[in-house]
């Protein structure tokens, strides 16, 4: 199992976590049509771990048959917040939580 994994990444992990879960279980090449007909902000980021996941696969094993992978495993952690704070009537401030996600891809090869 290889695995690729995107930090940092400014979206909620709750609206990542719509798009990752359509992928896994899935071959990668259905993953990667899927990822491209998805109509979501985060979807060419997730596409892009996915091929990274390929990638290595590739790198780590000379004899790998990229038709034969599939997404073991896809999963989206919470990354740290960015408090911000936003003014609010009467001289109060409101908090602002910026999320941020980290994106982790597994690959593995069906026998």
């Amino acid at each position: 199992m290889i695995k690729a994994e995107a930090r940092y990444i400014r979206i909620s992990p709750q609206k990542a976590r719509l798009v990752v879960d359509l992928i896994r279980g899935k071959k990668a090449n259905d993953a990667v049509i899927i990822l491209r007909s998805v109509n979501k902000r985060i979807a060419p980021a997730v596409e892009k771990v996915l091929h990274s996941a390929i990638s290595n696969a590739q790198n780590h094993n000379e004899d790998v048959d990229v038709d034969q992978l599939y997404v073991s495993q896809a999963y989206v952690n919470e990354g740290p917040r960015q408090k911000r704070v936003r003014p609010a009537p009467m001289g109060r401030a409101y908090r602002i939580q910026k999320r941020t996600s980290h994106i982790v891809v597994w690959v593995d090869e069906k026998e």
